[in-house]
């Protein structure tokens, strides 16, 4: 009977050492916890800035149905914009990727 309070009560001490250790308040957390009467500083982010560089797209460019699958084919394109945002250009590149699933609806 002994023993098995001993072994409860160290249980519980190490179960509560463990919840303070998650907390806020211990120690290892003690430079990434923030307290109410402390505001968190974030920096809104309107918009991305313009670079020259092209965004990277995969487009659907085949779908087909082979053996009870189906079969998508993506190509990658690089996306040129404008100032505005607006798409000057789109080059294809020689990236390509297939997905392959079951097709449910046979």
């Amino acid at each position: 009977m002994k023993n098995q309070f001993s072994a409860f009560l160290i249980l519980f001490f190490l179960i509560g050492f463990m919840a303070y250790l998650d907390s806020p308040y211990s120690f290892l957390n003690r430079d990434y916890s923030y307290s109410p009467s402390e505001p968190v500083i974030a920096k809104p982010m309107d918009q991305t800035p313009f670079t020259d560089k092209p965004d990277i797209e995969e487009r659907l460019e085949n779908r087909e149905k082979v053996d009870g699958y189906i079969v998508e084919t993506y190509r990658e394109y690089e996306i040129y914009k404008d100032q505005n945002g607006e798409v000057t250009k789109s080059v294809p590149t020689s990236k390509m990727d297939q997905l392959k699933y079951w097709d449910y609806q046979q």
